[in-house]
């Protein structure tokens, strides 16, 4: 069937994904027009698949793609168990993958339990990824696909800086990420809503809308209550206002915005990569790093000496990635304290982190371990 540009730009970014990835046909005969089916051995492509009209429409484009090309293509749906139904939404929505011909489609539930230190929408995304990891490893998929759209990116950014996230967060999403050792693409970036709603229609598509995204309108509708879910106010109510005050597309601006922050985040990336195989050591990963560090007990050590002149922006870089690979979560404020550790010590005491866990500095080295398992405190 003819596609108009609608599909034909899903079709074209959604192959471009995965020629990034290094896949691409097999075999010359896939370069010709038609489906064909996946040779034994060749790559899977998993869709996560919510019903919504954007994961709807890369379910049909990613399986065209992958029908030409000789992939397997499945999906996987991620019941949060968060709504009245939402085991039957899931199901309504694998069944419309089953329909498309998508296989193996597969459907997980999962337990999403926020805190006080991480709010249900954090929860219930981390669980989600845990899920689609899970699943792609399982079947040995080569990568998961992500419906996010421009709209979705700029609703991200808006997100961070609200949340004074800095440069990390008003980067973005990126095109591609590693979850759980599972690589995640996300081709519909410079797609919109608007985009996969038309596919979506001139497919005869069916999709479940979100009840918490609010209603399909813009915000002269009224502003929605304070207990929906921040994204959904941003969407339902942020961006239409600011696309009105600014009389201009604000969803591209910052869509593309965050395409030169993450420009700018890879490059300090790779620095902080550098510095922190100089000045990092970890218990996990006995073999790397620099050797000498390591005291019994120590989840990681910085070498401050070596680390403190790095610009401030590697420096927490390098601390943050640290406390991530011990195990430890940590915010802003921790990671500053610790920076002080490196760069401005006058023998000040440790800083107190998550689970019973602190970093004390002796002599030029920063050792983080469980409070009491400090050597010579």
């Amino acid at each position: 069937m003819p596609y108009d540009a609608r599909m034909r730009a899903a079709i074209g970014a959604t192959r471009a994904a995965l020629a990034g990835l290094g896949l691409g046909p097999a075999d010359p005969r896939f370069l010709e027009h038609g489906e064909h089916e996946p040779a034994p051995g060749a790559p899977l492509l998993l869709v996560a698949c919510s019903g919504g009209r954007d994961s709807m429409a890369l379910a049909a484009v990613a399986r065209i793609v992958c029908a030409a090309w000789g992939f397997g293509c499945g999906a996987v749906v991620v019941d949060h168990g968060l709504q009245d139904g939402s085991d039957a939404v899931a199901q309504a929505a694998a069944d419309r993958c089953r329909t498309l011909g998508l296989a193996p489609v597969a459907v997980r539930r999962v337990q999403v339990a926020g805190d006080a230190g991480q709010g249900v929408e954090a929860a219930a995304r981390e669980a989600r990824y845990a899920a689609l990891a899970h699943e792609a490893a399982r079947l040995g998929a080569a990568a998961v696909l992500l419906a996010h759209t421009r709209d979705d990116q700029a609703e991200t950014v808006l997100l961070g800086l609200l949340r004074s996230g800095g440069l990390d967060a008003v980067a973005g999403m990126p095109p591609r990420a590693v979850h759980h050792g599972v690589v995640f693409l996300r081709p519909l970036l410079d797609l919109t809503r608007q985009d996969t709603t038309g596919i979506c229609r001139s497919l005869g598509l069916d999709w479940w809308d979100d009840p918490t995204n609010g209603p399909d309108a813009a915000a002269d509708d009224g502003p929605l209550p304070r207990d929906y879910p921040l994204r959904s106010r941003v969407r339902h109510d942020l961006v239409p206002f600011l696309a009105d005050f600014a009389g201009t597309d604000v969803t591209r601006r910052l869509a593309e915005g965050a395409r030169l922050a993450q420009r700018d985040r890879d490059c300090l990336d790779a620095l902080a990569d550098a510095a922190g195989e100089r000045a990092v050591a970890l218990a996990a990963e006995p073999a790397g790093g620099p050797s000498g560090l390591l005291r019994p007990g120590d989840l990681a050590a910085i070498d401050a000496r070596s680390l403190q002149a790095e610009h401030p922006a590697i420096r927490t870089r390098v601390i943050a990635r640290a406390l991530a690979a011990a195990g430890i979560a940590s915010n802003a404020r921790q990671v500053a304290a610790i920076d002080r550790l490196v760069a401005d010590w006058h023998g000040q005491g440790g800083v107190a982190l998550p689970g019973g866990h602190s970093a004390n500095r002796q002599k030029h080295v920063i050792h983080v371990c469980q409070d009491g398992a400090h050597a010579n405190r």
